[in-house]
């Protein structure tokens, strides 16, 4: 990265010394435009890759200019560079998903009440958007998480005997494999989700009760980790308990889709949107939905997973739709985190299932709970 960057910085240096002898050999005349051209040195060709040109324009902002805040990336350790994406700061549907946003969509009972005019946290009673927790929102007027919702979502991720789990009559997972015989569903993980106001609502974007749309707004960095993980990301600035840090973003596909560039032998990071598929008795194929952010995401791309005490926590956030099939994947700090500290999550691989979606990789969270530690080694990429 070293000799990349000096290479640039030499190109641009001699592009402003040829500048400038240019500038004198207008003013002084042929003849000592001549001399002045016998001066001029030729900057060799630098060896940089079309990835190589859009890291050195982006090692400022790796968002370009896409969120609220600049986020920068940075590498101490070696010449590497971020792969190549296309960032989105919003999912965007691949083809086949039926995410549709509309405001017929939602009903005068899934909407705050017209004498709401501001800010909904500031109403003594809780309005119709306030579904993720009994009598109240989920957030405080401080723009976190409430200490007992969030301690709730925490032990249900981590603690097996609090969770709910549901399994499908027919697992679009399993459908979408094609096989003769129809494989059991594994289960999904029934989860508590959060309503955010919205366009229908009577408030303003100012709304306490408006956090993940407003987006990322904290000081992060994306580096390059020094203990064989690759790229991170990590907080420049001291976090609270509860705090929202990004959501995942990338393409919205439908199971059978995702399964077909499987097929294809693509490589993919894929999130499944499975927080509510038992609600129904069958699910059909074209609403059982996930997200892939590996040629179009954001930084949520660069989480490095850590086994149970991961300092992020997932948890399904509903904004544009009453829709339980699509909602936004947010993140939020599980702990106060202080600046410099890694941003990790448990992506909830089961590392015996071979028959994942997500490719196995050889864990190296660090965490004392690692699902992985007694797992033999093997030329598997690591997170």
């Amino acid at each position: 990265m070293k000799d990349l960057c000096s290479c640039y910085v030499d190109m641009v240096n001699n592009s402003t010394n040829q500048s400038l002898e240019t500038e004198t050999v207008s003013k002084v005349g042929d003849e000592s435009a001549a001399a002045c051209s016998m001066g001029l040195v030729v900057v060799p060709e630098c060896e940089i890759s079309s990835d190589g040109w859009r890291a050195i324009n982006n090692v400022k902002d790796i968002t370009v200019g896409e969120e609220n805040v600049e986020i920068p990336w940075v590498n101490e350790i070696n010449d590497e560079t971020p792969s190549h994406f296309r960032y989105m700061p919003q999912n965007f549907v691949f083809q086949d998903a039926p995410v549709k946003f509309s405001l017929s969509s939602f009903s005068h009972e899934q909407s705050c009440s017209s004498s709401c005019i501001e800010d909904c946290l500031a109403s003594a009673m809780p309005f119709n958007c306030a579904i993720a927790v009994d009598n109240g929102f989920a957030y405080t007027a401080d723009g976190v998480i409430k200490e007992d919702f969030l301690e709730a979502r925490i032990s249900e991720a981590r603690d097996q005997r609090k969770q709910v789990v549901m399994f499908c009559k027919e697992c679009p997972l399993e459908r979408a494999k094609k096989t003769e015989i129809l494989e059991p569903c594994k289960g999904h993980l029934k989860r508590k989700a959060i309503k955010e106001c919205w366009i229908k609502c009577g408030c303003t974007k100012r709304c306490g009760n408006r956090v993940v749309q407003r987006g990322i707004h904290n000081k992060l960095q994306v580096f390059f980790t020094p203990n064989g993980k690759g790229w991170g990301l990590r907080t420049l600035e001291k976090l609270p308990k509860g705090a929202f840090i990004c959501e995942y973003i990338g393409e919205i596909l439908t199971i059978p889709e995702l399964y077909q560039r499987s097929f294809e032998d693509k490589l993919s990071f894929p999130v499944i949107l499975d927080a509510h598929w038992c609600s129904e008795e069958w699910l059909e194929d074209d609403k059982a939905l996930c997200l892939d952010g590996t040629c179009y995401g954001n930084i949520a791309r660069f989480l490095n997973h850590r086994c149970l005490d991961a300092n992020l926590i997932e948890i399904p956030v509903y904004v544009e739709t009453p829709d339980q099939h699509y909602y936004h994947l947010a993140f939020f700090t599980t702990r106060d985190i202080e600046a410099m500290e890694e941003l990790t999550w448990d992506y909830g691989i089961d590392f015996d299932d071979d028959d994942s979606l997500m490719k196995p990789f050889e864990c190296l969270c660090g965490s004392r709970f690692c699902r992985n530690m007694k797992r033999s080694k093997s030329k598997r990429p690591s997170r």
